[in-house]
């Protein structure tokens, strides 16, 4: 793998940088880690929700932000689509930040030619849309778990477990919060039919999923709480949900290698041989000779 892993475009939403439990440098390493023609923003970037009631920025957020630009500077078009959660920043769509894009939505064409929605999804959400109050408390109930996951995850780790989800669990096993769900994927995979297109991309339920329907191709980008996943397009325009941690682990593995074998290169040159140079008096004799306009050893 190179020393950056390259993508046509890549996915991202629901970082909620703000929230006490945004996973800042495990983002700020994967942007570091990948190189790709356009990045999407795909909603829920900041979490305006929790920064109105308590601010919180560690400087993990800031390097967050230095890798976007940095991104940005190296070429790579940004496009920055509000979420619920960063809602305000809404107001300025089609304002150009330090080279980051915002809009309310986007149409991404993909190498092999299909046409994609590119929206974070809450307006397809019967609940925000409708029950503003009762969203709010799910986003309390939703960081309660993921603050009490955390340290069971301490625990799980400790033992040698592998990560486990407990909201995720939640999610899949009650039948109000499944049918939610499927009720969401629905509405977006139909409003891409109705408007043309051939799949959508979002965020918003911390889901990532590949998948079709009739003809139409619903993608979600997941989330960066708990499964920092991100869709990646390739260079002949297949889409994929990736592992963001393990991208990242592996992109840092490759740079080791690297190094590894330069600095293995560095000792072998130093420890080869040098070849016998000629003595003090021998190079007066050749540069005399050089000097000389009848040839060597002639007066």
């Amino acid at each position: 793998m190179a020393q950056r892993a390259r993508f046509r475009t890549v996915f991202i939403s629901d970082l909620h940088l703000g929230a006490a439990g945004a996973r800042a440098d495990d983002v700020a390493a994967f942007l570091k880690s990948i190189d790709c023609d356009t990045l999407y923003l795909v909603g829920d970037i900041l979490d305006m929700w929790r920064l109105r009631k308590r601010w919180l920025w560690p400087e993990a957020n800031n390097r967050v932000v230095r890798r976007l630009l940095k991104l940005g500077k190296r070429g790579t078009r940004i496009v920055y689509i509000p979420g619920n959660h960063d809602d305000p920043a809404r107001r300025y769509a089609g304002l150009n930040f330090g080279g980051v894009e915002i809009a309310l939505h986007s149409i991404h064409t993909t190498a092999d030619g299909r046409s994609l929605l590119i929206t974070h999804g809450d307006q397809f959400d019967l609940v925000v849309r409708n029950a503003r109050l009762l969203s709010a408390l799910g986003a309390w109930a939703y960081d309660w778990l993921v603050r009490l996951n955390r340290h069971y995850n301490r625990f799980r780790s400790a033992l040698g477990l592998d990560y486990w989800s407990l909201s995720q669990f939640i999610k899949l096993k009650v039948k109000s919060a499944c049918t939610h769900i499927s009720r969401f994927e629905d509405a977006l995979i139909e409003e891409a039919r109705r408007s043309g297109h051939a799949g959508v991309v979002c965020g918003h339920i911390h889901k990532a999923e590949v998948r079709e329907v009739g003809g139409v191709s619903y993608y979600n980008c997941g989330d960066w709480v708990e499964s920092c996943t991100a869709l990646v397009e390739h260079t002949d325009g297949r889409l994929e949900v990736i592992d963001g941690l393990e991208l990242t682990r592996q992109v840092a593995a490759a740079r080791e290698a690297s190094r590894i074998d330069l600095k293995q290169i560095e000792e072998e040159v130093e420890s080869m041989p040098l070849p016998d140079l000629p003595t003090s008096d021998r190079w007066r004799e050749l540069l005399a000779d050089e000097a000389n306009p009848y040839g060597p050893g002639t007066a």
